[in-house]
C-alpha cells in the first residue's frame, strides 16, 4: 500500500510542488542571491540599496531556497481519526498527506522528523533523510495503537514537542481533525520559528447528520455512547454548532500565521491538495516570494 501511495504522489504531484527543495509551501528562502532589476510586485523589503546607489536604478537582491532542508510531520492518529461514513477513514487521509509532504521532502535528501499523537501518547521520530525514513513514518502512521477511550489527542503536546526538538527553522505540517482542545498557543510558538500547513480532516457526517430518527453516539476519547433523536430542530443546532466549531478552528490557525488546508473524506485528496499547492504560488508571485519568517 505504501510503495502504491508513493508512486500516487510522485507521479500526480510531481511538477507542482518543485523548486531547490520540495517543501509544502513554496518560496525563494532566506540565503542572498544576485542582484537584479526590481519588477513591480517585489517585495520592497529586498531592496538592495548598494546596488541601488551606485546605479541610481532599482535593483532587489534574490534569495536562495536554503537546500538542506528541515522538515517535521505532527500526525494525528488517535481514534477519532478512525473515523468514516464515506470513502476511506480519515486516518487514512492522514497517510496519503503525510506521504505527499514525506516522498517530495525525501528527493534532496532533506531531513524528515515526525510525533505521532495517539490519545495522551506521543512517538517521536528524529529526523533523518532518506525515503527509508519516510517509509517508517507512514508505516507507523498505517498502523495506529488503540487509543479508543484514553482521552483526546495531546495535539498540543506534539508541537511542543516539536519546537523542543527541532534545532533549525524549517516547516512543520499538522494533519488532525484538531478536535483537542488547547493546541491554539503551542500552534502559535511553533509558527514563529517555522513555516506551518495544518491540514484539517473531516468527514461530512461530523458537519450534518441526515434524518435518521434514533442514533446511538459515541465519543472515541472517552467511550461514553448517548443515544438520541435526531429530530429536526437537533439537527438544525448540530449543523450551527458544527460550522461554528469548525470556523473557529480555522480561525485559530489562521490567527497563528499558518497555512489552512482542509481535507474530505468524500473528496479527492490529491487534487486537494495540487490546488493549494497552486494558491499558494499565486499567494508568494502576488508579494514577490520570499517566505515570512
Amino acid at each position: 500500500m505504501l510503495r502504491t501511495l508513493e508512486l500516487t504522489v510522485t507521479r500526480k504531484l510531481d511538477g507542482f510542488l518543485h523548486g531547490q527543495h520540495q517543501g509544502i509551501t513554496p518560496g525563494q528562502g532566506s540565503e542572498i542571491g544576485e542582484s537584479r532589476m526590481y519588477q513591480v510586485g517585489d517585495d520592497v523589503r529586498r531592496i538592495d540599496w548598494n546596488v541601488t546607489a551606485r546605479t541610481r536604478e532599482l535593483y532587489v537582491r534574490d534569495q536562495i531556497a536554503d537546500r538542506d532542508l528541515e522538515g517535521w510531520l505532527v500526525v494525528d492518529v488517535s481514534s477519532s481519526m478512525r473515523f468514516s461514513t464515506v470513502g476511506p477513514e480519515k486516518v487514512s487521509l492522514a497517510l496519503g498527506a503525510a506521504a505527499s509532504v514525506g516522498f517530495l521532502t525525501a528527493r534532496n535528501q532533506n531531513r524528515l522528523g515526525a510525533v505521532l499523537v495517539a490519545g495522551p501518547d506521543l512517538k517521536t521520530f528524529p529526523p533523518r533523510p532518506g525515503r527509508p525514513q519516510v517509509r517508517a513514518i507512514l508505516h507507523a502512521i498505517s498502523m495506529p495503537p488503540d487509543s479508543a477511550g484514553r482521552g483526546r489527542a495531546d495535539l498540543a503536546a506534539a508541537l511542543q514537542r516539536v519546537g523542543a526538538v527541532s534545532r533549525r527553522r524549517g516547516f512543520v505540517t499538522v494533519i488532525s481533525d484538531f478536535l483537542s482542545p488547547d493546541w491554539k498557543d503551542a500552534l502559535g510558538m511553533l509558527a514563529l520559528r517555522n513555516d506551518v500547513l495544518c491540514i484539517e480532516i473531516v468527514d461530512p457526517r461530523e458537519l450534518d447528520i441526515p434524518p435518521v430518527g434514533y442514533i446511538a453516539l459515541t465519543d472515541p476519547a472517552t467511550g461514553r455512547i448517548r443515544e438520541v433523536q435526531m429530530t429536526a430542530a437537533l439537527r438544525d443546532r448540530y449543523r450551527k454548532a458544527a460550522t461554528e466549531q469548525r470556523s473557529a478552528i480555522r480561525d485559530s490557525i489562521r490567527r497563528a500565521g499558518s497555512d489552512h488546508l482542509l481535507l474530505s473524506t468524500d473528496q479527492d485528496w490529491v487534487g486537494a491538495l495540487i490546488q493549494h499547492v497552486r494558491r499558494r504560488k499565486v499567494q508568494v508571485a502576488g508579494v514577490g516570494g520570499g517566505l515570512r519568517r
